[in-house]
């Protein structure tokens, strides 16, 4: 089921124009990510890092430009976006078919050490909350000491006045630099469903969705609420490090 590079680099740079719709300033987003871990792990020779709900590899890619000797585990359950990631950033890291928050997931990961940073930006949020907890706990048992779980989402403050406003200020951000410019999530897999060498991955993606239900929707927890499961779960700081909207960078230091 592999595919083309050509038309790996076409999906990808289409993937990159239609998420900038559901991330408000998305690059400096990615930037502000990577400045928390290049700052987590300074001095460590080889960083072992852990990308979250991948997709094609937009963060990981990121990553691996700014931090060339790390060692980066990126995974995800959809396999369509891990063939477009494993063909068109094939360098960037190791690609792990995986569904975040079932039974083991973790164990397919085959990590042989602690991680130094697990990273994720608008992944996690559609995991109900005890999925979410556990999977927070889960990753602080991974992490080293000191390492960080760095989450940029989407935290909608929990008071609906206030949460209006956040969305509002988001929307009218996306609409000045141009991201509602771009084709929408259901344009880009609609015009993906009409490329022929997308066809068998796109099959295996139903039957998969259709295996888990289509990966649920999620509560859209506010980032306090989000603070206090990753207490819960044994990160012993928590703090927003960027903010535009409802668009937030959390980190979590883990103790030790």
């Amino acid at each position: 089921m592999g595919i083309s590079m050509a038309v790996a680099r076409e999906w990808v740079e289409r993937w990159e124009r239609q998420q900038q719709r559901y991330a408000v300033d998305r690059e400096e987003r990615f930037t502000v990510v990577t400045d928390v871990v290049e700052y987590a792990t300074a001095g460590r020779g080889r960083p072992l890092l852990l990308d979250l709900g991948c997709g094609p590899g937009s963060l990981a890619a990121r990553l691996a430009d700014r931090l060339p000797h790390a060692e980066i585990v990126a995974a995800d359950m959809d396999p369509l976006l891990l063939e477009l990631g494993r063909t068109h950033h094939a360098d960037a890291a190791r690609y792990v078919d995986t569904v975040i928050g079932a039974d083991g997931w973790t164990d397919a990961l085959g990590l042989e050490r602690p991680l130094d940073a697990a990273v994720s930006t608008t992944a996690l949020h559609y995991l109900p909350e005890p999925v979410l907890l556990d999977t927070y706990r889960r990753l602080a048992a991974l992490l080293r000491p000191g390492g960080v779980l760095v989450n940029g989402d989407h935290f909608p403050p929990a008071e609906a006045p206030c949460s209006d406003i956040t969305a509002y200020v988001g929307r009218r951000r996306a609409e000045r630099t141009g991201g509602h410019a771009h084709e929408d999530w259901r344009e880009w897999w609609t015009a993906a469903a009409r490329d022929p060498e997308l066809a068998d991955l796109l099959a295996e993606r139903a039957q998969r969705h259709a295996a888990h239900g289509g990966g649920g929707t999620g509560e859209d927890l506010a980032a306090d609420r989000h603070a206090e499961l990753l207490r819960r779960a044994g990160f012993r700081h928590v703090a927003p490090v960027w903010q535009f909207g409802d668009s937030v960078v959390l980190v979590a230091v883990k103790g030790g």
